[in-house]
């Protein structure tokens, strides 16, 4: 067990850190030019990877595990307060396509990286059929496939640091990207364009005039928080019933299993029952201000608890191997991802965001949009990266008994 000077169990001091930091790096990216260009994501997320790595604060602890479990929940109907679905529906198509695209990436990086080192790693079928899954749709596959495939549990934990590792180092170069201009000549950028534009007063820091302060009320404050909960309460549930009433597993079919992880998704539901409630209640929703700002800042802490568990010591003491492999698929899929993406026309965001969403999952591709103010493909990297989730085990559980014939 590595000693840290901030133990575990220190939960306000761990909780002044993530909601510290997290405000510090929204007020760099607003004051300073060259902050508002790297972005306050990465602020975020470098600041917590650093102090981990360091052996500053703990990479594992109850708090962290708070924050996914309520924080970014509640982030997200905040987020989706303002969202048309006409034109959500309209996004999600290209998304849809462009996510499928970008999962191809993750499968040839699964056949290469086998292929490479199956005499290396033991038991690499079944590692690599978990990692499939993890970049398909994020972490919540790699723990479905890990329990499929009965891997060793010293080789999961391995495998999750070195996810979380490569993650976080893909991510800051995807946030990066838009800044560059190899990438800004080659793609279409609409929705950075359109930021541009919007600027006021000749503004350069597109952070602090996209979030200029507006008119918000104790009441807006109130709805929107207590709204939030009741939105996470209700969807939670439902997707606890249809979980449970719908079988699901290795011996359902596979229409079932299908159903079920749409319908018993707590994500996907969520993003249902908020897009519903916001198109039927729309005038309601339309009065609350500051439901925006709130959930950003939210997401905010989230990113820097995602840069927390990127341990170099430990992985590198325990699987360097494992390392290796993710890079091999992490790098395939971005190239794959920005390659086909130039050949079928799509613009820079959605390429960035649809990566995103298969290495990390629907979660941290919303952050990054929210984070960059792309704010209208919030909602559907949401649905399309929740779908993911299905998508990902199917494909991850073929890889694992094909490569098991080796």
């Amino acid at each position: 067990m590595v000693h840290t000077i901030i133990q575990p169990d220190d939960t306000w001091i761990l909780w002044a850190f993530l909601a510290g930091w997290a405000a510090v790096s929204i007020y760099l990216e607003q004051k300073y030019e060259w902050a508002s260009k790297i972005s306050g994501a990465i602020i975020a997320l470098v600041g917590a990877m650093l102090l981990a790595n360091f052996n500053v604060i703990p990479t594992d602890s109850p708090v962290y595990d708070t924050v996914w479990s309520y924080v970014v929940p509640l982030a997200i109907p905040l987020l989706l307060f303002q969202s048309n679905i006409l034109k959500i529906w309209n996004e999600s198509g290209r998304l849809l396509l462009m996510f499928l695209i970008s999962a191809i990436g993750t499968v040839v990086g699964a056949i290469v990286g086998f292929f490479l080192l199956k005499d290396l790693i033991p038991v690499l079928d079944k590692v690599t059929a978990m990692m499939t899954g993890s970049y398909i749709g994020g972490s919540v596959n790699l723990a479905a496939l890990s329990a499929r495939f009965d891997t060793p549990g010293e080789l999961v934990s391995s495998a999750v640091v070195a996810d979380n590792l490569m993650m976080a180092l893909y991510f800051l170069v995807l946030i990066l990207i838009p800044a560059l201009s190899f990438f800004r000549k080659r793609f279409k950028t609409p929705y950075i364009d359109e930021l541009e534009q919007n600027s006021e007063d000749g503004n350069s820091n597109l952070a602090a005039s996209y979030w200029k302060g507006k008119e918000i009320s104790l009441k807006d404050i109130g709805l929107a928080v207590g709204t939030a909960f009741v939105l996470v309460a209700i969807s939670f549930k439902l997707a606890e019933l249809f979980g449970r009433i719908i079988p699901s597993g290795v011996d359902a079919p596979f229409l079932l299993n299908a159903i079920s992880g749409i319908l018993g998704d707590n994500y996907l539901m969520l993003t249902t029952i908020t897009l519903l409630s916001v198109t039927i209640f729309s005038r309601y929703f339309e009065r609350i201000n500051g439901a925006h700002e709130i959930g950003t800042y939210l997401i905010y802490i989230f990113f820097v608890v995602i840069g927390v568990p990127a341990s170099l010591p430990i992985i590198l003491q325990n699987a360097p191997l494992l390392l290796v492999l993710v890079f091999i698929m992490v790098s395939m899929n971005m190239i794959i991802s920005f390659v086909l993406g130039k050949i079928f026309k799509f613009n820079l965001e959605e390429v960035i965001i649809a990566s995103n969403a298969n290495i990390g999952g629907p979660t941290t591709a919303a952050a990054m949009a929210i984070s960059k103010g792309w704010s209208k493909l919030v909602a559907p990297i949401l649905i399309v990266g929740t779908l993911g989730y299905i998508i990902g085990n199917y494909i991850g559980a073929v890889i694992g008994y094909w490569f098991g014939l080796y």
